[in-house]
C-alpha cells in the first residue's frame, strides 16, 4: 500500500517518496550546520539527546535520518522546528559558528555568581575599549 500524494500550503502536490528523498539527501549537512551554528560539538549534541558522539557523526554523514523521537529531540536541542531540521522549510537563523561559540561561553558566564559576572563584563568592556582606542578590532 503506497502513500497518497499530499499538498503543503501554496506548494504543488508531492509524493511521500519525493519528500523522503529530499530530506535524506541533505539531512546530515543540515544537522551538522545547525550543530555548528549553535556552537555545539557532536559529543555535546549527543549528550543533549541521549546518544553517543558516534551516532551524531553517523547521522551527519550517512544518507539516513534518525527515528522520529530523536528528530524531535534533535530539533529541541538545536532550538529549531522539525520542519527546518528536515528541510521542509528553509533554515531561518544564520548564526556564524564563531558567534555561536562566543554565545555559548557567555551562557556559561551566566552561571557564575553576580560578582564574577560583573568582573567578566568589566574585563570585556576594558578590552574592547582599549582595542578601539588603539584602532585595532
Amino acid at each position: 500500500m503506497g502513500f497518497a500524494p499530499y499538498r503543503v500550503e501554496n506548494q504543488p502536490i508531492r509524493s511521500a517518496s519525493s519528500v523522503k528523498e529530499r530530506t535524506h539527501d541533505s539531512f546530515g549537512q543540515r544537522l551538522a550546520a545547525l550543530r555548528k551554528q549553535r556552537g555545539l560539538t557532536q559529543q555535546e549534541l549527543g549528550k543533549a539527546v541521549g546518544v553517543s558522539k558516534r551516532v551524531i557523526a553517523y547521522y551527519e554523514r550517512a544518507g539516513s535520518q534518525p527515528p522520529g523521537v530523536m528528530l524531535s529531540d534533535l530539533a529541541s536541542a538545536l532550538r529549531v522546528p522539525t520542519d527546518e531540521l528536515l528541510g521542509v522549510k528553509p533554515l531561518t537563523e544564520k548564526t556564524r559558528p564563531k558567534t555561536a561559540r562566543l554565545l555559548k561561553r557567555l551562557r556559561r558566564v551566566e552561571e557564575l555568581p553576580a560578582a564574577d559576572q560583573r568582573a567578566v563584563l568589566k574585563l570585556v568592556d576594558a578590552l574592547v575599549q582599549a582595542r578601539s582606542h588603539n584602532g585595532r578590532r
